[in-house]
């Protein structure tokens, strides 16, 4: 078999964006697509083991290699602004002599320009206190060798390198230090992540100062580009140890905020458990909205709803979701590669991502991110068809100026754009049964997503899932402007990959076209 394989996980537009063949080797062709249009064709021998491609502008791009009656395909992002996209990895293993050829090799694979370093510090509340060779707090080894040998390797092909911080935990054995800035309940017990650690008030002074200090003197060390921020999502509000009411929504904009000043050129990530405190960190100075849902945001509707307010309260910061696939530890491969699918459909639909893949081989399927899953090979395919979909069709899912025009477009009210099935329902909410539609609007575009819930008895992300039902044959609809004739092209990351052009009639003054079988997802792209 043959691999294409970006030399990074994105391009800034003076780098030669170049692509590696691995695998089976034999002459062909290699073909640049912009939205399904091809844009450059070049030949290619059949034995470099690294092919160069034309001069590309900025913007995301499918390559395809066409070599030997086969097609191989990968996707590139040329980008100036790298952090306008978050498309999120993590890694949790720092043994000694770890080679991070692996690491690497899946930041470019599927387009990772962020990687969490999870667990990496000696203790949440003294990072680099015990020398270069440690075990974390909960016992696992770590070699600061290791450490700085994989930020250099994700910094060589384009990825950022994210140390993971706790922004308020102590030690049992530290707390003495910090009590006085510990954050109590009503009955006067310091509120803890069990007994492990116990939680003070992150934008306490001392603490802020503190916690800073240990960020740069982590980046001097170890060469970071950046942290992630955690917090446990309690408590909303507490009294810390010297009296004073603490609404711990402020204090985490506060917290940020001294972090961004003691670190202005670092990527900062923090982590709004639940939702919480989005609506007040959003706006701060950080580089993504990130959210870790956890019940009662059970369903793919909730999933697409915290989206919906975070992308506004982001204000155009890339939203990621840490929607961690649980199923995988009870359910076959493929009911939980069908779950996967559904999740990464509704937030890429809606202008997210998920943190989910890293390591060599591994997904996300628990808090504890020492605690991942080897993907099946039927799992890493698909992940590698997905991602390179989302970086190929970036534009037209991530795009901050993406307004939700659903209920003004579709419906027989508004009858401006609309999709119907002869075997199934379509509905702007996500309902088992049923074809889940929206539609998005920029620049002049109209975006339809599908999203096929057809065969499924609920709609929980996190949950295995039946094989998707069949809705029938679908014909889309779209008011046309003037005597113009719209372009309407379908795209689906389980077929061809590409935008395909699809055959469009006229009906009065409506374009009509009828759809190609819907799998788990199709996106719909219409040029008026």
């Amino acid at each position: 078999m043959t691999e294409l394989l970006p030399t990074r996980a994105t391009y800034a537009p003076t780098d030669r964006v170049q692509i590696e063949v691995r695998g089976e080797r034999v002459p062909g062709e290699l073909v640049v697509l912009h939205w399904g249009d091809e844009v450059a064709r070049v030949p290619y021998d059949g034995t470099s083991e690294v092919a160069p491609l034309p001069e590309l502008g900025e913007g995301c791009y499918g390559v395809e290699l066409h070599a030997g009656g086969r097609v191989t395909r990968t996707a590139v992002e040329v980008r100036a602004a790298s952090r306008a996209r978050l498309r999120y990895g993590f890694t949790a293993r720092f043994v000694p002599d770890r080679d991070p050829a692996g690491l690497a090799d899946t930041a470019r694979r599927l387009h990772l320009n962020g990687i969490m370093f999870y667990d990496w510090a000696y203790r949440h509340v003294s990072l680099l206190g015990a020398g270069e060779q440690y075990e974390d707090a909960l016992g696992q080894p770590v070699s600061l060798d290791t450490v700085r040998r994989l930020v250099t390797a994700l910094q060589r092909v384009g990825s950022d390198a994210l140390g993971y911080a706790a922004v308020y935990a102590v030690a049992p054995e530290s707390w003495e230090l910090w009590s006085h800035d510990g954050l109590y309940t009503p009955t006067g017990e310091p509120y803890s992540l069990g007994d492990f650690l116990y939680i003070v008030d992150p934008a306490a002074p001392d603490w802020l100062a503190h916690f800073s200090r240990e960020l740069q003197e982590s980046v001097a060390a170890v060469g970071f580009d950046g942290f992630h921020l955690d917090q446990f999502g309690y408590p909303k509000t507490a009294v810390r140890g010297d009296g004073q009411v603490v609404d711990v929504a402020a204090s985490f904009v506060a917290m940020i905020e001294g972090v961004r000043s003691a670190l202005p050129d670092a990527r900062l990530v923090f982590n709004n458990v639940n939702d919480f405190p989005t609506r007040a960190t959003g706006p701060t100075p950080q580089d993504a909205v990130y959210i870790e849902p956890w019940e009662p945001n059970l369903t793919l509707g909730s999933l697409a709803t915290i989206v919906s307010r975070a992308r506004v309260a982001g204000g155009g910061k890339p939203v990621v979701l840490a929607a961690y696939q649980h199923v995988y530890d009870s359910a076959p491969a493929e009911a939980s590669d069908r779950a996967t699918r559904l999740t990464m459909a509704t937030l890429y639909s809606r202008g997210a991502t998920q943190i989910l893949a890293g390591e060599d081989d591994r997904i996300l399927v628990d808090p504890y991110y020492v605690r991942n899953h080897v993907v099946e090979p039927s799992t890493a395919d698909m992940l590698v068809r997905w991602y390179d979909f989302l970086v190929e069709h970036d534009e037209l899912l991530l795009d901050p100026a993406l307004d939700d025009v659903t209920a003004s477009y579709a419906g027989g009210y508004n009858n401006d754009c609309d999709v119907s099935f002869d075997g199934a329902v379509v509905s702007e909410e996500a309902a088992a049964g049923a074809v889940w539609r929206s539609i998005t609007a920029a620049r002049g575009r109209l975006v339809v997503n599908l999203i096929n819930l057809v065969g499924q008895r609920d709609t929980l992300w996190d949950a295995p899932r039946e094989p998707f039902g069949d809705p029938g044959s679908g014909t889309l609809r779209v008011r046309r402007l003037q005597h113009r004739v719209p372009r309407i092209r379908v795209a689906d990351p389980d077929g061809t990959g590409r935008l395909e052009d699809l055959e469009v009639s006229l009906d009065g003054d409506h374009a009509v076209a009828v759809l190609p079988a819907l799998a788990a997802w199709q996106l719909i792209l219409i040029e008026l």
